[in-house]
């Protein structure tokens, strides 16, 4: 855990702050930290009512704040994140179909959000912002991934904008989280319930990396406390084969290959090898710096070791992978989100 006093007095904003990540990162902070205030920004009163009238919430409601906003909103942004410290930007519309269907609402929210999230961030003295990605967005197939590579590369940019201003934006990249909403395991779980004991793998080489919410907080935290301005940090976590997810679930299931859908890829993917030239290794994560700085203050972490050229890291070519056993016991501790 990092420093017991990075966070503390302070006032941190998140945007989409009532989803799996914003719940979860607001409950890790108040039981390992003492923030002086958490705004939860987000557009959807109803469910800021429910957080809010969460019983663990409830009990720390002399630091929760709670902001009816959207990040389409610069003005309303600009309001919000008046007196904060630290912006986390978890907003976004992630869903594949959705983001395929409406393409022209992905980009005003996926996009242009991520530029009044910087705007707003500049205008009202935050000091550290950082932003979330995804595996989608690295060598994008579909308009989600193409619009967090967009948002990607605008919070790098940045940093051009800081001037004299203290303050720096970074990002942490994950694929999915494991039980989120929209993700396999819930899936699975659903058709088990309902007594099916065939389960539908897409395409049985399918891989993907195992990341629980805590450590995704965990990643955003590291970020807060060690970003110089630019920097995409990615953690060493395993990895495993969806078919082998299936058997843990449903052991002695049979299972169907039903083809890989649009806009999905047999791996996740988060370091590509054109990221090689200015990517670190340190001891639980990656670290890519910037290739470009704009200002003296973005000094990279040398102390890791630069991983060689031609380096890619993915969830199909991990050194650490996960036995059916070991997705059985991490499953046990798999909430849907």
């Amino acid at each position: 855990m990092a420093d017991a006093n990075l966070l503390k007095d302070k006032t941190i904003l998140i945007t989409g702050g009532t989803g799996s990540f914003g719940k979860c990162f607001s409950r890790y902070v108040l039981e390992h930290y003492e923030p002086k205030k958490i705004i939860v920004y987000s557009r959807d009163e109803y469910k800021q009512f429910v957080m809010s009238n969460d019983e663990f919430f409830k009990a720390h409601a002399d630091k929760m704040r709670y902001f009816i906003g959207d990040v389409r909103d610069c003005d309303r942004l600009k309001r919000a994140l008046e007196g904060t410290d630290y912006c986390i930007h978890a907003a976004a519309l992630k869903q594949v179909p959705a983001c395929e269907y409406n393409p022209a609402e992905a980009i005003k929210t996926n996009v242009g959000g991520a530029q009044n999230v910087i705007d707003a961030s500049l205008d009202t003295g935050v000091k550290k912002v950082v932003a979330l990605s995804t595996d989608k967005a690295v060598n994008p197939v579909n308009l989600y991934g193409g619009t967090k590579l967009v948002s990607d590369k605008l919070f790098i940019a940045a940093n051009a904008y800081a001037g004299s201003k203290d303050i720096n934006f970074s990002i942490v990249r994950y694929g999915n989280v494991a039980g989120s909403r929209g993700s396999v395991i819930p899936f699975f779980r659903s058709l088990i319930e309902r007594g099916e004991t065939t389960l539908p793998i897409t395409d049985y080489r399918m891989t993907r990396f195992w990341i629980s919410l805590e450590q995704g907080v965990e990643l955003v935290i590291k970020a807060l406390a060690e970003a110089k301005g630019g920097e995409t940090f990615i953690s060493k976590i395993p990895s495993f084969y969806v078919k082998d997810l299936a058997e843990a679930m449903l052991p002695g299931c049979t299972t169907k290959e039903t083809g890989i859908r649009p806009g999905e890829k047999l791996h996740e993917v988060m370091i590509t090898p054109e990221d090689s030239a200015t990517t670190y290794e340190f001891e639980k994560n990656y670290v890519i710096y910037p290739q470009i700085t704009y200002n003296d203050r973005q000094v990279p972490d040398l102390s890791g070791k630069k991983v060689e050229d031609g380096f890619a890291y993915s969830s199909g070519n991990n050194k650490e992978w996960m036995s059916v056993d070991e997705i059985r016991e991490r499953l046990r501790e798999v909430t849907v989100c």
